[in-house]
């Protein structure tokens, strides 16, 4: 891994360009390989780690939080508390109702909502505080995971900006979270976050991790230039479009074990377009006798307004050839034919 580190946001946290994503523990990964996965990492320079309440994927109320618990036994076993930085997440509104105690009618982020899910977050993890805690996704109806947002759900009553900053800022000021930061989240909840953390004097947004890859480059648009200007990370996730840029799916294919052949869940990226676009930037990166996945990548890597680019793995090959990537040159040739590709088929898979 070479030396490599960026700030986040605007706090004096300092990150690797590489983060390591854990959300298949326990489901596809057991906890020895979880544990394995963080020892590596480790060893490779690693100091960046994502998890969220709700892993393990697929959610479901069987698996809910083990993930965050097989991070916390790595911690007791290892004492590696204070090398890591470490993100966490609470669900935003969703009928993953199971997250909660008691009878609730949604997951929601207001003030009971979030009190629980930091409690019982540091409890899992073993650890009394989180370095980066994100909203998974907003408390309002918004356009989230590729979808579009029905016109009549702009009606629909969420929680205000100002208040989910002051339910934030109660845990911040305890010392149980350092600083916060938001996940598939559009232009205007950005703005309006920062807008009532300045008015406010409240916590400000740090980090946005949102899908970012060869075939889904829509933070270009209007989040680019909020972030790059306000000074908010991005954490890209699914840099491989969930193994489609791999090219294991390639003409049909469904590997025994991988996420589709389980779960099928990957319907983000198998719109019109989609496989058309997803072969073009294989066959690119086979031009250059690079590995696709490595070559996806390091594309995202190479962005000026990358803050850390996720990896996930299920075994130790793709965890290393995930990490080696990071090493790889980008040149220009390759990024010329790169936004070539990208004009005749911009983000088939948003």
């Amino acid at each position: 891994m070479p030396d490599k580190m960026r700030k986040l946001g605007s706090t004096d946290i300092n990150v690797t360009a590489c983060c390591l994503g854990t959300m298949t523990w326990g489901e596809q990964n057991t906890e020895e390989e979880g544990h394995a996965q963080m020892d590596y990492a480790v060893e490779r320079g690693i100091n960046f780690f994502d998890t969220a309440e709700m892993y393990a994927v697929p959610p479901k109320p069987e698996t809910q939080g083990r993930t965050e618990e097989i991070i916390g036994t790595w911690f007791k076993k290892t004492g590696k508390r204070k090398d890591i930085i470490l993100a966490s997440k609470i669900s935003g509104r969703s009928q993953m109702t199971w997250t909660r105690d008691g009878e609730v009618e949604l997951t929601r982020q207001t003030k009971e909502q979030v009190d629980e899910a930091v409690e019982k977050s540091l409890k899992r993890l073993q650890t009394d505080y989180i370095d980066l805690y994100q909203l998974h996704w907003p408390d309002r109806p918004a356009a989230t995971f590729g979808t579009q947002l029905a016109p009549r759900q702009y009606e629909v009553e969420y929680e205000a900006f100002e208040a989910i900053l002051s339910h934030l800022d109660a845990h911040v000021k305890a010392g149980r979270i350092r600083h916060i930061g938001l996940s598939n989240e559009n232009a205007y909840g950005v703005m309006r976050f920062i807008a009532e953390s300045e008015k406010n004097s409240l916590p400000r947004i740090q980090s946005i991790q949102n899908a970012y890859n060869l075939v889904n480059r829509t933070f270009e648009g209007g989040l680019e230039e909020c972030c790059v200007r306000e000074k908010v990370s991005l954490l890209a996730y699914s840099p491989l479009a969930q193994g489609y840029l791999s090219g294991k799916y390639r003409n049909g294919a469904l590997p025994k074990g991988s996420r589709k052949q389980l779960f099928e869940r990957l319907q983000r990226y198998e719109k019109p377009g989609a496989e058309a676009a997803i072969n073009s930037y294989l066959d690119l990166a086979a031009k250059y006798g690079i590995d696709p996945a490595q070559f996806a990548l390091r594309f995202c890597d190479t962005r000026h307004f990358m803050g850390s680019t996720i990896i996930g793995a299920t075994t130790m090959d793709q965890l290393k050839t995930c990490i080696d990537a990071f090493q790889l040159e980008w040149t220009e040739d390759m990024e010329n034919d790169v936004n070539t590709l990208h004009l005749k088929q911009p983000s088939p898979c948003p």
